[in-house]
């Protein structure tokens, strides 16, 4: 049985993990997109800009398979072409389990990325966002919704 997520912005509890800290205008698509995530099912990723949803992957048995269904799906609106992910924000509602998981995050536009943290290789993530440029918030709280 699942308690029912009553968390919305607990930034009191969020903690920039990287070296970069996020912009003011990143931040604010941070928020955005993790109360997006806090509405959407297991294995959620959302990407946002300018606090607009630009895709949202979920429902799969794959953290990965999710990304990649919110990258095709931020790509292929309007035709294709039409939306500018580039700088985008990526929410998941629980932590990236290996770090090369920011590799697709950095494909798809990301800047951004906010996660619960908690995982046993968030040492190893936190390094390759570094590595990547991007800037990392911990929640400390998981939005896993099944």
């Amino acid at each position: 049985m699942q308690d029912r997520d009553l968390v919305a912005l607990n930034e009191d509890a969020w903690k920039v993990v990287t070296g970069r800290k996020p912009t003011a205008r990143e931040t604010e698509d941070l928020r955005f997109a993790w109360i997006v995530c806090k509405h959407v099912k297991s294995n959620a990723i959302i990407l946002a800009k300018e606090r607009t949803l630009l895709g949202a992957g979920a429902g799969q048995m794959s953290r990965v398979n999710s990304a990649r269904l919110a990258t095709m799906l931020a790509k292929s609106y309007g035709g294709g072409g039409v939306v500018d992910s580039q700088g985008c924000a990526l929410a998941s509602d629980a932590f990236f389990p290996f770090p090369d998981s920011l590799d697709w995050a950095v494909e798809a536009g990301a800047t951004a990325v906010i996660e619960p943290g908690g995982g046993k290789k968030d040492a190893d993530v936190i390094a390759r966002a570094n590595e990547l440029g991007l800037a990392m918030v911990f929640t400390g709280t998981r939005h896993f919704n099944h």
